[in-house]
């Protein structure tokens, strides 16, 4: 047996602290090497911290809520002890009693352990660490199912989408959002209604994955929604941006024709050769690369009353998440990638984001951000800034409309892919010319696409 601090891990490049959201370890508990034990969060990004061995947690060294810093002490830990606290004159004496139940269950006889799973988890005592099916089930998880009441048979139905099918915190709260529509198909058997609970209505719908359920008013006029911790940051960092730049913002149309033409005709040969989807945000992100290379003054960054202009273009790419929530991943160098590579660095940060499987590092040090609303089918938008940031460019949907094109046989009328393209500058350091320059020339980038351009170029 061997005591060990457990420190908060380093998260990234510039990230120091971390909120403690969650402990999932009681005290006393046993736990497995690689479980995770808290819950902490980043700036916009939550992560866990897994145990580092096989053992015991002896006690936090933190509460939750607390803000603590990188490489500070956050919990003492028993590495492969079966007893807390021997050797440590902190622990409290009740542990080693609390933990005896939990040592003595993996030898609970199996017929016992099948009946167990009939009933409630909160019912059956201390739950086991895998169900009748051999499936693994983390702390966390068992923690959430025996929060919500649910049965092991019910555990046991829902579809994991973690490793070896274990079901991840995402899957049951996914599960818990949906529970009362009954998502996870027939594989559950509900429990016939006592007549007592035949009057009581069905579980509120979920807002959103984030499990926050609504509330009535009094009145029954509208629903009260807490804010999640993410919306709350979300909505502080666009009132400062808002309260610290004056914004302005100027609006280009660009053809893109040739460009749309050249993806829909090379997008399959592109996946075969290289293993990457080709959609239109790498094509763009190429375009306001070589733009920034031409004007480097929206690649900038206010210090006081300095401008600091950056030599590395750190490209983020806003991104909405299943909850609602927005995220910026960024695309770090992005002006030494070339297409392929730039296509990859895109479905990667995406698909990350998508699952909640971003670094605290992947959001950290973007010197510019493009944000597609042409994803929820506008045309335009007035995009806010993203501090530190002075510039951040909307991309718009992609429509056919009739245009008129300049020939050597006079003007004709042909039907045409138009996009509209929104800069929002901080007028504190970038004017009109600069901002209004710069999205012309990201214009002129895209309309003078080549349309015989090879798939490695």
């Amino acid at each position: 047996m061997a005591i060990i601090d457990i420190l908060l891990p380093k998260m990234g490049e510039s990230v120091a602290e971390a909120t403690i959201t969650k402990l999932v370890v009681d005290p006393g508990a046993a736990v497995d090497a690689d479980d995770p034990i808290v819950e902490i969060a980043t700036d916009k990004v939550d992560s866990e911290v897994p145990a580092p061995e096989d053992g015991t947690l002896v006690e936090w060294c933190v509460a939750e809520g607390d803000v603590v810093q990188v490489g500070a002490v956050i919990a003492r830990y028993d590495v492969g002890g079966e007893a807390v606290g021997s050797g440590s004159t902190t622990a409290p004496a009740s542990v080693a009693n609390d933990s005896q139940p939990q040592a003595a269950h993996p030898n609970t006889p199996p017929a016992e352990v099948l009946q167990a799973t009939m009933a409630p988890l909160e019912e059956a005592g201390a739950p086991a660490r895998k169900g009748p099916s051999g499936r693994f089930y983390s702390p966390l998880v068992r923690s959430i199912a025996e929060k919500e009441g649910m049965s092991m048979a019910e555990l046991e139905a829902i579809q994991g989408s973690g490793s070896e099918g274990r079901v991840t915190k995402k899957d049951i709260l996914a599960y818990v959002a949906n529970r009362g529509a009954g998502s996870v198909g027939t594989a559950v058997q509900a429990p016939a209604p006592t007549p007592a609970s035949t009057s009581a209505p069905a579980p509120a719908p979920a807002l959103s994955s984030s499990g926050n359920t609504p509330a009535t008013s009094v009145s029954g006029a509208y629903d009260i929604v807490e804010m999640d911790r993410m919306r709350k940051m979300i909505a502080d960092h666009m009132v400062r941006s808002v309260a610290t730049s004056p914004h302005v913002t100027s609006f280009v149309e660009a053809d893109v024709t040739n460009m749309v033409h050249w993806r829909n005709a090379n997008k399959k040969a592109f996946e075969q050769k290289f293993g990457e989807k080709l959609t239109f945000t790498p094509l763009i992100a190429e375009a306001i690369v070589k733009a920034i290379r031409d004007f480097p003054g929206v690649n900038a960054s206010v210090d006081g009353d300095k401008i600091l202009i950056h030599k590395a273009i750190h490209l983020g790419m806003a991104a909405a998440l299943p909850s609602g929530n927005l995220i910026v991943p960024v695309i770090k160098h992005a002006d030494q990638y070339n297409l392929q590579g730039l296509a990859r660095q895109v479905n990667d940060l995406a698909n990350r984001a998508r699952l909640g499987k971003l670094s605290p590092d992947d959001i950290q040090g973007g010197t510019y951000t493009m944000s597609n609303v042409g994803t929820f089918g506008n045309v335009m938008g007035t995009p806010i800034i993203n501090q530190p940031q002075v510039g951040i460019l909307a991309l718009g949907a992609i429509r056919k409309r009739p245009a008129v094109l300049e020939t050597a046989h006079g003007d004709v009328i042909a039907i045409r892919h138009m996009m509209f393209l929104s800069h929002s500058y901080d007028h504190r350091v970038v004017d009109g010319m600069l901002g209004g320059s710069f999205v012309r020339r990201v214009a002129d980038f895209l309309e003078g696409f080549d349309p015989q351009r090879p798939l490695e170029g």
